[in-house]
C-alpha cells in the first residue's frame, strides 16, 4: 500500500514536470516565432517596377539587382508592367501601400507616373530612377549609363567604317523614354561634325521592334539612298536586318544598335551588324542595389562617380556608368571574356578557323 502511494506521487510529480516543460517549450516557440517575425519586419523592403521583360537585357538587370540586394540583407518585390504606363502607376501605388523602404523604377512614361512618384517621396519612401530618368519630378537617385556617349559611339563606328554617300537613317526608340533624346543628341553631334546627312528620323512607339522592320519595307526608296541605319537598340536592329536580308541588302547597309543582345553579337560576327554598345549591366544593377540599401538606411551615397543631372531646373543626384563600343575586333575581349555571352553562342552560326 505504501509502495503504491509512493508510485502514485511519483507519477503525479513526473506529470507536473512534463507539463511544465511542454509549456516552457510553447513559450520558447512563441518567442522564436515572434523574434523571426520581428527580424522579417526589420529587413529592408525594395519594390522594383520594370517596363517589361521583352527586351533581353531587363532580365539580366532583374537577376543581378535581386541577387545583390539579397546579399545585402534586403528583400525585393519585382513587378512587370508589360509596357503599360498605367499598370506601372498602379504598381508604384501598391508599393506605397506596402510601405516599401525604396522603390526602383524603370520608367515607361514620366507624365503617367510622376504624381505617384511624388507621393511616394512625400510618404518618406526613397525613389531610384533606374536607367531612365523620370522627368518632371524629384527622385533620390538617377542611375544610368552615359547615354550621350552611347550615341557618339554608334555614330563614330559608322563614320570610321566609311559613309561614301554621307547619308544615314535613324530608327530611334520610344519618345517617352528620356534616354532616346540623349542618345540622339550624341549621334547627331558626330554626324554634323562629319557632314553626314540624316535623311529621315523615326521613333518606335513603346520600343515596338516590328515598327523597325515595317519602316524598311515601306521606305525602300530611302533605304537605297543611305549608307547605314542607326537603330535605337539591338531589338530594332535585328528587325531591320531581317527586312534588309529579304531585299538582299543585309551586310551591304551599315546597321548599329545597343545593349549587346546575343542575337546582335551573332550578327556582328556574321557581318550583318557593324557594332553594338555593351553596357556592363552587372555593374549598373549591382551598384543600384547597393545604393538602394544605403538610401533605405538613411545614409548618404558616397561615390566619386556621383554627379548631378539637370531636369527642368531640378538637380538630380546622378550616378553615371560608362558604356563600351563592341565590334567584331573586340567582341571576344569585351563580351566573351567578361562572361556576358558564351563563345559557342556568339559564334553559333560562324565556322571559326
Amino acid at each position: 500500500m505504501y509502495i503504491r502511494a509512493i508510485a502514485k506521487r511519483l507519477a503525479l510529480f513526473l506529470g507536473v514536470i512534463i507539463c511544465a516543460c511542454s509549456l516552457a517549450g510553447c513559450g520558447d516557440s512563441k518567442k522564436t516565432d515572434s523574434f523571426a517575425e520581428k527580424k522579417k519586419e526589420e529587413k529592408i523592403q525594395i519594390g522594383m517596377c520594370f517596363d517589361s521583360f521583352v527586351i533581353e537585357r531587363w532580365q539580366r538587370d532583374r537577376d543581378v539587382f535581386v541577387s545583390m540586394a539579397k546579399e545585402l540583407g534586403a528583400e525585393v518585390n519585382v513587378q512587370n508592367a508589360n509596357g503599360d504606363a498605367e499598370v506601372q502607376k498602379k504598381q508604384i501605388d501598391y508599393f506605397i501601400k506596402k510601405d516599401m523602404d525604396v522603390i526602383v523604377v524603370i520608367c515607361i512614361d514620366s507624365d503617367t507616373i510622376k504624381d505617384s512618384v511624388s507621393r511616394a517621396r512625400d510618404e518618406g519612401i526613397k525613389v531610384i530612377a533606374y536607367d531612365r530618368l523620370i522627368k518632371g519630378v524629384d527622385v533620390d537617385l538617377y542611375i544610368s549609363f552615359d547615354n550621350e556617349k552611347v550615341g557618339e559611339m554608334m555614330a563614330t563606328s559608322m563614320v570610321d567604317k566609311g559613309l561614301p554617300d554621307k547619308k544615314v537613317l535613324m530608327i530611334c526608340g520610344s519618345l517617352s523614354d528620356n534616354n532616346v533624346a540623349i542618345v540622339e543628341k550624341g549621334f547627331t553631334k558626330v554626324m554634323e561634325e562629319n557632314n553626314i546627312e540624316i535623311i529621315d528620323k523615326v521613333y518606335a512607339e513603346g520600343w515596338r521592334a516590328e515598327a523597325a522592320g515595317e519602316y524598311i519595307y515601306e521606305n525602300m526608296d530611302k533605304v537605297m539612298k543611305v549608307d547605314g541605319i542607326m537603330c535605337g537598340n539591338d531589338d530594332l536592329a535585328s528587325r531591320v536586318i531581317y527586312a534588309l536580308a529579304e531585299k538582299r541588302l543585309a551586310g551591304k547597309k551599315i546597321v548599329v544598335g545597343q545593349d549587346a543582345d546575343l542575337e546582335a553579337c551573332q550578327k556582328i560576327v556574321e557581318g550583318t551588324q557593324l557594332m553594338t554598345v555593351y553596357k556592363p549591366i552587372e555593374k549598373l544593377a549591382g551598384k543600384a542595389a547597393e545604393c538602394a540599401v544605403i538610401l533605405a538606411k538613411g545614409e548618404e551615397i558616397d561615390d566619386t562617380d556621383l554627379s548631378e543631372f539637370e531636369d527642368d531646373n531640378r538637380k538630380i543626384a546622378f550616378l553615371k556608368i560608362d558604356p563600351v563600343s563592341v565590334t567584331a575586333q573586340n567582341i571576344d575581349d569585351v563580351i566573351i571574356k567578361s562572361g556576358f555571352h558564351l563563345q559557342e553562342d556568339v559564334y553559333l552560326n560562324v565556322n571559326r578557323k
